[in-house]
């Protein structure tokens, strides 16, 4: 991960075109391996956030929440890693809700183009879950500001 979300930081995104912009400077900034955990309340804005990830890194195709198919990858337009988009709430649940899973094994069922060593991996509700996959990641926190639509973002790496 490139500088600056290979440090702690925080910015407020004031639309919904400002938190995909923010988007496109993460995504900008990732490499193949790297993890990206979203958390946040319903409505915070994951997906639109991973929205501009995938624009960052120039991934192929509309980015939408992959609540009911668990994963959805989209490859590179160019040389880069593919994004690999995770509903990782949804991951647990189709393990039994149980905390003790393989979400890496779940992930290798799920038949992916890609090795996860080899894409960018952006799982939305993935906090206390996707940390199993590896020991480096991006997590980044999504808060709606109580006075207007705003969002307040956080992220803090790991490893």
């Amino acid at each position: 991960m490139k500088p600056p979300f290979d440090q702690p930081g925080r910015t407020e995104c004031a639309t919904a075109e400002d938190t995909r912009a923010f988007g496109k400077q993460l995504g900008a900034s990732l490499e193949a391996g790297d993890m990206v955990i979203l958390d946040g309340p319903l409505g915070a804005g994951k997906t639109t956030l991973t929205q501009g990830i995938a624009q960052g890194m120039g991934a192929k195709g509309r980015v939408t929440s992959p609540t009911f198919i668990i994963a959805r990858e989209h490859k590179n337009t160019g040389d880069g890693p593919a994004l690999v988009h995770v509903d990782a709430y949804r991951l647990l649940d189709s393990v039994g809700g149980t905390g003790t899973a393989d979400p890496l094994g779940e992930l290798d069922a799920l038949d992916l183009d890609s090795e996860l060593e080899d894409a960018v991996v952006v799982a939305e509700w993935g906090g206390g879950l996707v940390e199993q996959l590896t020991s480096r990641y991006l997590l980044v926190t999504l808060n709606r500001d109580a006075l207007d639509e705003g969002r307040v973002i956080s992220w803090a790496p790991a490893g």
